[in-house]
């Protein structure tokens, strides 16, 4: 299955609500197993993102859906970028000319 890393920062509706945040944490993790998708791991940071979640879909409009489920929420903002585990890396490096 694909690999994605999810970067997050709460929105001001999430930081305010910041202790419910562990509950919306389980129900993010119930709405990706609903689609087949499976959480890796999951931190949070200090830095520019508030949060960092890697995580595991069928597909990339899996992903999409699972990312635009929790921006509907209001509770966080995300960036999205899709992993090549090592493995992969090397045969795209390989294939080329």
């Amino acid at each position: 299955m694909p690999t994605y890393i999810m970067l997050a920062n709460w929105t001001e509706q999430g930081a305010q609500k910041v202790k419910e945040s562990p509950r919306r944490l389980d129900s993010a993790k119930r709405a990706l197993a609903d689609m087949g998708g499976e959480f890796k791991g999951f931190y949070m940071t200090m830095g520019d993102y508030d949060l960092v979640l890697i995580y595991e879909a069928p597909d990339d409009a899996v992903a999409a859906r699972f990312t635009l489920v929790l921006g509907m929420l209001g509770s966080v903002r995300t960036r999205t970028l899709k992993a090549f585990p090592e493995a992969a890396y090397r045969e795209i490096i390989a294939s080329l000319l």
